[in-house]
């Protein structure tokens, strides 16, 4: 259980629900921990609870029975993730992995259900999120056939920044070049070489352990 003060800073879209949403909210969620390389869940696995990112950075991902691994979705502090599994219970189709130690919100079924049948402004909520997630795993599809690395990089990065899925983040996210790489499936080597291109255009700067977006358009738009 967590405080209503708690909630609120950790679940933007909690502003939305009235007091008695928020009493019931509370009480159905934990925190924990997960370290640097740790797997939240594996596919395959039940994870009954709708999950938020408090801080750090993780990927979704999945591994094809060739051994291929494909990333789906980077995950930052603000993102909430796992709705359609709630929904549907239904074993996770995908990894969750921790590419930095991280901590996460843990909210169970029960509260994520009564949510769902009582409360309008979280079911508005969840049809936002559905939305711009079925068009991230669009673009997904693109530009994993059609754009080149700093192309990649580029809309990594920009998904990192969606002012939906994330409309509390600032400009600025702290990540390695290695982490950006897991995100966007290249090497750490040609990942280096895309933020340098992208940050000769404007488009970002590159700081020690971490980059600042300059133009989150030119980011989402790079590459057409």
């Amino acid at each position: 259980m967590i405080s209503a003060e708690r909630l609120r800073q950790i679940a933007f879209w909690a502003h939305g629900l009235n007091e008695t949403e928020i009493e019931q909210t509370r009480r159905g969620i934990v925190e924990k921990d997960v370290a640097k390389g740790a797997y939240l869940c594996h596919r395959g696995d039940r994870l009954d609870f709708w999950t938020g990112m408090i801080g750090g950075v993780m990927k979704m991902a999945t591994v094809s029975k060739s051994g291929k691994s494909a990333t789906l979705a980077g995950l930052r502090a603000g993102s909430w993730f796992g709705e359609g599994s709630v929904l549907k219970s239904e074993p996770r189709r995908y990894d969750l992995i921790a590419l930095r130690d991280s901590r996460v919100a843990l909210m169970e079924r029960a509260t994520f259900f009564w949510l769902y049948d009582n409360s309008v402004a979280f079911n508005r909520f969840l049809i936002r999120q559905f939305n711009e997630r079925i068009s991230q795993f669009i673009g997904l599809v693109e530009y994993d056939r059609t754009l080149d690395a700093p192309s990649r990089v580029a809309r990594s990065i920009a998904w990192l920044f969606n002012p939906v899925l994330y409309p509390t983040a600032d400009t600025h996210l702290e990540i390695t070049q290695e982490e950006l790489g897991q995100l966007a499936g290249l090497s750490r080597q040609h990942t280096n070489e895309a933020l340098k291109l992208l940050e000769t255009r404007g488009l970002l700067g590159v700081e020690r352990g971490g980059i600042t977006v300059r133009s989150l358009a030119g980011l989402a738009n790079y590459g057409e």
